[in-house]
């Protein structure tokens, strides 16, 4: 298997700011918090790996400590990232071998396919919900380097509670501007992905003051209270941002504006906003 070292608060890409206005360049980068001195970082495109796994546990309804595990296990294996190479014939996310039996190349390289194969194997673990997160990751990975999960597991809890929606408002990722092209393209890109990470839902497509919205309900993926799950599908929409154009997410009465840029966080919506009067379970991006 594939070591890799966390990337913890440093994570992210230098990038111009271009909001309308001059400023210093912004790392972009997606944070989870628990309070001012604990929080960690990924990159967009780690970000939006880790977005896809903990959508991938929410369809299939698994619990938060799964996501953890999940999270730990491919920091360790790749950085959370889609690699084409690791250790003899590991590839992917998870790093996982097709000589063992883990699928063909083709498909250990679809994020989609290696996430859910890993948790097949994972589920199969008795009692994985009560181990440490190095044992269970042992249990489905067998690697040589088997304590080595346990140094991103305080990345992997601080992630998986925000995407599972336990933690409100405790993800947000700070971007440049969406191009406008990349504006224009937006709702296609959200309804494909959407359809890919998250197929139980929807988007309803909704024009306001020109600009286009999509408004999500939640309630199909049942289980979680609709509150919680519109916290996971708003931290997989803003931890997604920069794959799908995305500038802003409301939910829950909050606001995630992409357009603060290095400032980005959860605010109160605007009054006059169209979020404003969405019910409870319902995620609007725009």
């Amino acid at each position: 298997m594939l070591g890799a070292l966390a990337l913890v608060i440093t994570a992210g890409v230098l990038v111009w700011n271009h909001v309308g206005r001059s400023g210093p360049p912004i790392v972009q980068r997606c944070i989870a918090s628990a309070d001012a001195e604990t929080a960690a970082a990924l990159d967009p495109e780690q970000a939006g790996n880790a977005a896809l796994i903990a959508a991938i546990t929410t369809e299939r309804g698994l619990p938060a400590r799964a996501l953890t595990i999940a999270l730990a296990t491919a920091m360790q294996e790749s950085k959370i990232r889609n690699i084409d190479y690791g250790d003899r014939d590991s590839l992917g996310i998870f790093q996982q071998r097709p000589s063992q039996g883990w699928g063909t190349e083709e498909q250990v390289q679809d994020p989609h396919y290696a996430t859910n194969a890993f948790y097949d194997a994972l589920v199969q673990v008795d009692g994985y919900q009560d181990m440490e997160i190095t044992v269970a990751a042992q249990e489905v990975q067998r690697s040589g380097f088997p304590d080595a999960y346990a140094q991103h597991e305080t990345l992997a809890r601080l992630f998986a509670s925000g995407l599972t929606g336990y933690s409100e408002a405790s993800v947000v990722c700070r971007l440049g501007a969406a191009t406008e092209v990349e504006r224009a393209e937006m709702p296609e890109a959200v309804q494909e992905r959407l359809a890919l990470d998250l197929p139980s839902l929807a988007a309803e497509q909704e024009e306001h003051d020109g600009a286009t919205h999509l408004r999500i309900d939640v309630t199909p993926l049942g289980g979680a209270e609709p509150g919680r799950s519109a916290w996971a599908v708003a931290s997989w929409a803003v931890m997604t941002a920069e794959l799908t154009g995305v500038s802003e997410v409301s939910v829950a009465g909050q606001q995630w504006d992409r357009a603060d840029g290095a400032n980005a966080a959860w605010q109160p919506v605007p009054e006059d906003h169209p979020a404003a009067g969405d019910p409870v379970g319902t995620v609007r991006i725009g």
